[in-house]
């Protein structure tokens, strides 16, 4: 036999613990490569760039003439 509640939680009971469940703010750090805002541990999606090192290399537009 499994133990089961004999009443259940209020609604409120419950809002109280959803309350403290809550989104974080994710840690940005800034690319040394362009100064843009980046996630940690990832390569720039602007420049390519990761600890210093060009990783990805992006490709230039062609001009339409």
């Amino acid at each position: 036999m499994t133990p089961l509640p004999k009443r259940r939680h209020s609604t409120r009971r419950g809002g109280k613990r959803k309350a403290a469940i809550k989104l974080s703010l994710i840690g940005l750090s800034t690319c040394p490569g362009c100064g843009k805002n980046i996630v940690p541990h990832r390569a720039c999606p602007t420049c390519g760039m990761y600890k210093g090192k060009q990783i990805i290399v992006k490709k230039e537009k062609k001009s339409k003439k």
